[in-house]
């Protein structure tokens, strides 16, 4: 059971990984950021996302930085969880 539950953890996490992945392509690309696939993308992660800018906000060097690094952190983030559940 326990082995199941794990195992679905990781997936899901995976999961997000990927949608973080494509949010990030999406933004890329003018044309699709208004589709609803990226909006969809941006509900999903955003509440992922958004306590991470929150946390970053808080530092003063990162408030004037024009680049949005929780996504990244979010990511690394969901890759260390999913890293320790594989070694747990």
């Amino acid at each position: 059971m326990t082995q199941l539950i794990r195992q679905f953890a990781i997936t899901v996490l995976n999961v997000l990984q990927w949608m973080l992945f494509f949010r990030a392509i999406i933004s890329w690309i003018p044309q699709m950021q208004g589709g609803k696939l990226a909006q969809a993308l941006y509900q999903l992660t955003e509440p992922l996302i958004a306590p991470f800018r929150s946390l970053l906000s808080r530092i003063p060097a990162m408030r004037n930085v024009p680049i949005d690094f929780s996504f990244l952190v979010a990511y690394f983030v969901l890759l260390l969880v999913q890293r320790f559940l594989y070694f747990y």
